[in-house]
């Protein structure tokens, strides 16, 4: 019981680390979708299945040149 408690909190702070990080990825992506869409438009609230077959294959592509 006493090594529990530091082991919880430590996995503990591990999750918030994890989920306040993912949050701010999420965040900071959805800022470049939004400046990449551009024009002035702002996003568009729903993509046509070609436009997400492209943007997966741009992404696709991104990653693996990295």
């Amino acid at each position: 019981m006493e090594m529990a408690v530091p082991v919880l909190g430590i996995v503990a702070a591990a999750a918030v680390t994890f989920y306040a990080v993912s949050f701010a990825q999420i965040r900071e992506k959805s800022f470049e979708d939004f400046d990449e869409e551009g024009n002035g438009k702002g996003m568009k609230p729903f993509l046509s299945s070609k436009e997400k077959r492209a943007r997966r294959k741009a992404d696709k592509l991104s990653k693996n040149k990295n």
